[in-house]
This record gives structure tokens, C-alpha cells and sequence, in this order.
């Protein structure tokens, strides 16, 4: 139950976070933002390092943990190219379930066998990912679909291949912070957070954008590092805790995090289709929950 409980608040954590990014990046370039987020969640996690950190981690934790980090900052930079191409409604949901998908494939591979209720939990959330997805992306705001529509003259096949790779790259994240261990304390973490500004900064200076954004932008590119590091900790603990299958699925539905938060403090209104994958991640939940996380 604890691994439940943990991967959940992991995923209001990623939600949280990619609702202020989306906010920030109203006003500011995406890579300037992702770099100052990335560089805030070194700060929180380094500031949380001698709570839980062990005094010789392992070079393959290590390894791991960068290898995540690498993973997570090179699938956002796919999804945000694959939006350029697309509808966010082909890409989004794309990279969500793909990431789901690939990480229970490893948990499986890798000898886990959740439950029968369980599994029936997972199957199940897929669908509530691509509800909570493709409502939360298609229609939030009408310029943005006008241009992910019109945008290379409309590419879908080439979006829908870029979703692919974010959620492969997004399920590297997630397999690397499970197969880092928990022997090595938070110095995977630490080590994944590298990962992830390693490749910001690297794409800003190729971009020329090693640049601060505006006061608010800044504001919300620092709430987003502060929430995604947090999460990042939550999922961490809780994939040791229980079964990789099942707490990479639970994280995946943070898509429902930011269409709430839409809701609440935009005003966005709640579709039947949004409304139809909360209900059903509510579910898969629930059945995860009776079934057991591992």
C-alpha cells in the first residue's frame, strides 16, 4: 500500500510540475525553462542528499540514476518536437501510454508478477491515460491546436513517432530509477537530476538560450523544478517498494493532476471524455490497491 500511496503522490508531483512548466512556457522559450527547473531540482535534491544518502554509492546506481535523468530530459525534448508535427491529442496520450507500456514490459521481463487484480488495475489504466491525456492536450487552448495542425503542414505520422520515442525515453526514467536500487540512498536521484541538467544545459547552449526568462516565467520554471524533484524522490522510493509494473503505471496518470489544476484555477471545463478517464483511473486504482502493489 505504501508504494501506492507514494507513486500517487508522485504523480500529483509530475502533474503539479507540468502544469506550471506549461504556464511558464506561455512566456518563455521551453528549453529555458526546463534548464532553470532542472537547475532548481538539483538545489532540493542536494539540500536532501545528507538525509538519506549512503556514503558509497555504487557505480552502477550511479549509472543508472544519469541514465534516467538523460532519459527524462531527452523525452520531454521529443514530446515538445512532436507537438510541432501533430495534434497534441495524437502526441501526448502516444508518449503517456508508451511509457506505461514499456515500463511494465521491464517488470514483467525483469521476473515481476503483480496479482490478477493488479494487472487488471494496469490494463485499465491505459485508456485513463490516454482520456486524461488527449482531453487535457486537445483542448486547452484552441491557437495551440491551430498550430500543432497546421504546423509542418500537418505531420501526424511524425508525431505520433516522436510520442513513441518520449515514452521510451520517459520509461528509461522510470526502469533507471527502479533498477538503481535502494542500497545507495538518494544518490541515484542525485544522479538522474544531473542527468537532466546535463541535457538542458547542453540543448541551451546549442540553442543560445543559457538565459534567465522573465519574473514570472522564472517563478514558475522554479515551482516546476521544485515539484518534479519531489516527485522524482516519491517515485523513487515507492518503485522499491513495490512492483515497477505498477508504480510507473500509477505515476503515468499524472496527466489528471494538470487537467484538475486546469480546472480549478483556469476555469478549463471538465468534458465527458476527461470526465470518462478520471472515473476509470479512479479504477484502476481502486483494483491496484485491493490487488497489491507487490
Amino acid at each position: 500500500m505504501l508504494a501506492i500511496v507514494l507513486a500517487l503522490a508522485s504523480a500529483i508531483g509530475y502533474g503539479g510540475s507540468d502544469f506550471a512548466a506549461g504556464l511558464a512556457s506561455r512566456s518563455a522559450p521551453v528549453i529555458q525553462i526546463t534548464l532553470l527547473a532542472s537547475a532548481v531540482s538539483a538545489l532540493i535534491v542536494a539540500a536532501a542528499l545528507p538525509f538519506a544518502a549512503s556514503p558509497a554509492p555504487s557505480a552502477a546506481a550511479l549509472a543508472w540514476g544519469f541514465g534516467a535523468g538523460l532519459g527524462g530530459t531527452l523525452g520531454a525534448f521529443a514530446l515538445y518536437l512532436g507537438f510541432r508535427y501533430a495534434a497534441f491529442s495524437v502526441t501526448a496520450p502516444i508518449s503517456a501510454v508508451a511509457s506505461a507500456g514499456f515500463s511494465v514490459l521491464a517488470g514483467l521481463l525483469y521476473g515481476e508478477r503483480p496479482t490478477a487484480l493488479a494487472l487488471t488495475g494496469i490494463v485499465l489504466a491505459l485508456p485513463a491515460i490516454v482520456g486524461v491525456s488527449a482531453s487535457a492536450a486537445s483542448e486547452s487552448d484552441a491557437r495551440d491546436r491551430e498550430a500543432a495542425a497546421t504546423a509542418a503542414h500537418g505531420r501526424p505520422a511524425a508525431g505520433a513517432v516522436l510520442g513513441l520515442i518520449a515514452g521510451a525515453f520517459f520509461a528509461l526514467m522510470f526502469i533507471g530509477l527502479d533498477r538503481a536500487g535502494s542500497g545507495s540512498g538518494l544518490w541515484p536521484v542525485a544522479a538522474c537530476i544531473a542527468g537532466e541538467l546535463v541535457a538542458a544545459l547542453a540543448a541551451a547552449l546549442a540553442t543560445r538560450s543559457v538565459r534567465l526568462p522573465g519574473t514570472r516565467s522564472r517563478l514558475l520554471a522554479a515551482i516546476t523544478g521544485l515539484a518534479s524533484a519531489a516527485a522524482t524522490i516519491l517515485f523513487f522510493f515507492a518503485t522499491h517498494q513495490g512492483f515497477l509494473a505498477v508504480t510507473a503505471v500509477l505515476t503515468s496518470l499524472y496527466p489528471a493532476v494538470t487537467i484538475m489544476l486546469a480546472r480549478v484555477m483556469l476555469g478549463e471545463r471538465l468534458t465527458a471524455l476527461r470526465l470518462a478517464g478520471l472515473g476509470l483511473a479512479g479504477v484502476c486504482v481502486s483494483l491496484i490497491a485491493v490487488g497489491g502493489a507487490g
